[in-house]
C-alpha cells in the first residue's frame, strides 16, 4: 500500500535546558511516550526524542534535544543550542536554587541561539504543591520581564506538558507566517517538508548519536 513519504510539513528543533534534577528528561519522556519514569539516571551529554504534533492544520515534527544540567557537560551541550527554533527552560518549583540559576541559563540561550528562538519557561513538579519554594507569581514576573512564555507543569501527572511543547510550536509557526523567521537561514531551527527522493523510495533520516540515559 502506497503511503505519503513524509506526513509532516515542518521540522522544528527544540532544546530542553536547566539545572540537573529539575525533570527535563521526564518532561521529554512524558511528552513523547505519555509515561512518567519515576527513577532514571541523570542524562550524560545529550538525549533525543521526536513527536509529530499539529498546529493550525499543519503537521509538525518536533526534534527535541534534552541536555544534561551538570556544569561539567555545559561545553558539550552548548553546541546543541545553535539552530534551535524553541528552547524549554526548566526549573523545579520545590528547589529555589534551580530558579535562581535561570538567569545563567537564559544568558546561554540568548547568546547561543538566534534572536527569533522561542523560549518558554517551565516550572516543573507542580504536583508537589506542599513543597513549593518558588511562587507562580514571581516566576511569571521573571518570564514577563524577559519576554518568555511561561507555564507550570508536572512531568509526573502530565499536567501542562503537552501545552508547553505546543505553545512554543504555535509561536514558532506564527513567526513563520508573519515572516519574522527566515526559513532559509541555517540557524532558524526550522526545516520545510523534505521532498520525496527520485523513484518514490524513502531515505531514512539520519539518527543522532545518543549519549547515556535520557529516560
Amino acid at each position: 500500500m502506497a503511503t505519503a513519504p513524509y506526513n509532516y510539513s515542518y521540522i522544528f528543533k527544540y532544546i530542553i535546558i536547566g539545572d540537573m534534577g529539575v525533570g527535563k528528561s521526564c518532561l521529554l519522556h512524558q511528552f513523547t511516550e505519555k509515561k512518567f519514569m519515576a527513577d532514571c539516571p541523570h542524562t550524560i551529554g545529550v538525549e533525543f526524542g521526536t513527536r509529530i504534533i499539529e498546529v493550525s492544520g499543519q503537521k509538525i515534527k518536533l526534534q527535541i534535544w534534552d541536555t544534561a544540567g551538570q556544569e561539567r557537560f555545559r561545553a558539550v551541550t552548548r553546541s546543541y543550542y545553535r539552530g534551535a527554533a524553541g528552547a524549554l527552560m526548566v526549573y523545579d518549583i520545590t528547589r529555589r536554587s534551580t530558579y535562581n540559576h535561570l538567569s545563567s541559563w537564559l544568558t546561554d540561550a540568548r547568546n547561543l541561539t538566534n534572536p527569533n528562538t522561542v523560549i518558554i519557561l517551565i516550572g516543573n513538579k507542580a504536583d508537589l504543591e506542599a513543597q513549593r519554594d518558588v511562587t507562580y507569581e514571581e516566576a511569571k514576573q521573571f518570564a514577563e520581564e524577559n519576554g518568555l512564555l511561561f507555564l507550570e507543569a508536572s512531568a509526573k501527572t502530565g499536567e501542562n506538558v503537552e501545552d508547553a511543547f505546543l505553545e512554543a510550536a504555535k509561536k514558532i509557526y506564527q513567526n513563520i507566517q508573519d515572516g519574522s523567521l527566515d526559513l532559509n537561514a541555517a540557524e532558524s531551527g526550522v526545516q520545510h517538508k523534505p521532498s520525496a527522493p527520485q523513484g518514490g523510495r524513502l531515505v531514512s533520516e539520519p539518527q543522532p548519536q545518543r549519549e547515556g540515559c535520557g529516560c
